[in-house]
């Protein structure tokens, strides 16, 4: 985030004097972009198959009669599904809670007060920040981003102006988007494929900027035409690849923003479709779309995921689980096998049903018996079916998130065993974590900075930063478990340190108490009102050390007091020693 002059974000919607060029750019940019992510394409199918049907987008044509259509046939056991969840979910109170800070602003370098007018400001721009996310449909967006992600390995985010709510978050469906790198590897680059009715199309970008083919069905006097459904191509870029000029952006705009229709209701997974023109042209000082990837292997554009680890262990839960479904059925209901002379006799195979059979024996001796007895090894699969759920939490880092409510109920567990299986559970999940803070939440941040600044809502800076960056610093559950785990060499330390004081009595002069508590303290990422300042601190222990040394004068001056008087009290033949000193002694 800067402090620089933002200007506000620009909207270009009009139709008139269209570049040809600018639409063939944006077409075979689409079309490109397309065909590379073919082959996450298929994978992502299969990963929706199996953990989340309806958060993808099979092909991108106005279907909607066929949307609701049941599409999770390969679930049988949920357990997958409710791992990734759970992940999801834990990313969510851990990273961004709506209950509890996840930020903290900084400026710079710069060391001031908690009452300097720089504090303040900070202070009062994380209290709006905060009731925008509160008030927005940010919290419902990112959990929705969180849930793609673990599943498909990456996930997007739009973030835009809105009237009401000063931001409108949404997520576009794995299948319907595709992303590009920069040359920093940066996620920067965004086009989709999306259905919209001919009604929502004028809602959102006007009349006057659609083709005449969506004009004519939007006035359509039966209104028929206004749920019928077209599909359109959307991009969001760096607006610094020198095409600026023809797309009709000034450069002073990072990112641009196109809509534009493809041809008629075509599909556009036909090379033969021909856009018609720009639905909208804006431009963006800060980037509106978020990208984030759990996991990336070199280059590549597109990242991994735990479902991508967890997919074997998910297919064979389903395959597991229908034989399991297949024996039980077999033993409740099992196939028969009669003797042929049995065909035309009757027989009643109802629970508790006779069967009368000439010449029936058991034993050698007419008798009753079961018609069948079938066993199958139900508990051999049930056991390995609870081993394979075990490994999907753990793909999930289920056993992770949930690290501190199974320790914290075992009383056996010392606090520092408790921190170092903490801290060696977290490292796993690391990685990932420090992944969603670059290219996710330090993104959103900068996004919904520049959004409240343009629209005022954010209190003037103080002038003493004008110019300065401003820094970000993660204050989660899931950060502070991390630091703790940090702050746990800290107290094996001082624990050492005090159990070796009965041997040897200096042994806390090697250890710097006061940065040692400051230094937990920042780990643990507590208020910073609970730590004095140096200042303060050496001015409390100046006071400390001047009202000692009073109190040791005015002891020395009680105590020459008192000598005194006793002194005077003592008899020296005839006469006490005062009045012999001022000459009263008589001879």
């Amino acid at each position: 985030m800067s402090l620089m002059p933002i200007f506000p974000e620009v909207d270009r919607s009009s139709n008139s004097n269209v570049d040809a060029a600018a639409l063939r750019y944006s077409q075979g940019r689409l079309l490109g972009l397309r065909t590379n992510r073919y082959s996450w394409w298929t994978h992502w199918r299969e990963l929706a198959d199996y953990f989340l049907p309806r958060r993808y987008r099979w092909i991108i044509t106005p279907n909607m009669m066929a949307r609701g259509s049941p599409i999770n046939q390969h679930i049988l056991d949920s357990t997958g599904v409710i791992c990734a969840r759970n992940l999801a979910s834990g990313l969510v109170s851990g990273k961004s809670s709506p209950t509890r800070p996840w930020f903290k602003l900084r400026v710079g370098k710069i060391d001031s007060t908690l009452t300097s007018p720089i504090s303040l400001w900070l202070a009062e721009c994380e209290r709006i920040l905060y009731l925008i996310f509160s008030e927005s449909n940010f919290y419902n967006s990112i959990a929705q981003f969180y849930y793609d992600l673990v599943i498909f390995g990456t996930a997007t985010q739009l973030i835009y102006e809105d009237f009401e709510n000063v931001i409108n978050c949404y997520n576009p469906c794995a299948g319907e988007y595709y992303i590009d790198i920069d040359g920093k590897y940066r996620p920067t680059i965004f086009y989709r494929e999306f259905t919209m009715t001919i009604g929502a199309v004028v809602d959102e970008f006007g009349i006057d900027n659609c083709s005449t083919s969506v004009q004519s069905a939007y006035r359509q006097a039966d209104g028929s035409g206004l749920t019928r459904e077209i599909v359109i191509a959307h991009s969001i870029e760096p607006n610094n690849d020198g095409n600026a000029a023809k797309f009709g952006f000034s450069d002073r705009f990072a990112y641009r923003e196109l809509y534009w229709e493809w041809g008629g209701s075509a599909s556009p997974q036909g090379s033969n479709v021909q856009p018609i023109g720009f639905l909208r042209r804006k431009g963006y000082y800060d980037r509106p779309n978020v990208t984030g990837r759990w996991d990336l292997v070199s280059n590549d554009a597109y990242g991994r995921s735990p479902g991508m680890d967890a997919l074997p262990d998910q297919k064979q839960l389903q395959l597991e689980s229908r034989r399991k479904a297949q024996a039980i059925d077999k033993m409740v209901n099992p196939p028969l096998v009669a003797d042929v002379q049995l065909k035309n006799e009757p027989a009643s195979l109802l629970p508790g049903g006779m069967t009368y059979v000439q010449g029936y024996t058991s034993s050698g001796k007419p008798g009753i018996a079961s018609i069948y007895d079938t066993k199958f090894p139900v508990n051999e699969i049930t056991e390995d079916l609870n081993e394979v759920r075990t490994r999907l939490g753990k793909t999930f880092f289920n056993d992770v998130l949930m690290t501190a409510s199974q320790y914290e109920t075992r009383s056996n567990v010392t606090a520092i065993e408790w921190d170092m299986r903490k801290s060696e559970s977290l490292v796993a999940l690391g990685p990932a974590l420090e992944r969603i803070d670059h290219e996710v939440l330090g993104p959103v941040l900068d996004r919904v900075f520049g959004i409240a600044t343009r629209a005022g809502i954010l209190p003037p800076a103080p002038p003493e930063i004008q110019g300065q960056a401003i820094n970000v610093e993660y204050v989660s559950m899931l950060q502070q478990a991390q630091q703790a785990a940090a702050s746990a060499g800290i107290e094996r330390v001082l624990q050492l340190a005090g159990g070796l004081l009965p041997a040897k009595e200096d042994i806390m002069d090697n250890v710097d108490a006061d940065y040692a508590l400051d230094k937990y303290s920042e780990l643990l990422n507590n208020d910073p009102k609970i730590i004095r300042s140096p200042e303060a601190v050496a001015q409390i222990r100046a006071d400390r050390q001047q009202q000692q040394q009073a109190a040791a004068q005015a002891e020395q001056l009680k105590a020459l007091s008192e000598a005194g008087k006793n002194l005077g009290n003592i008899e020296l033949g005839g006469g006490n020693v005062a009045s012999q000193l001022a000459g009263g002694v008589s001879p």
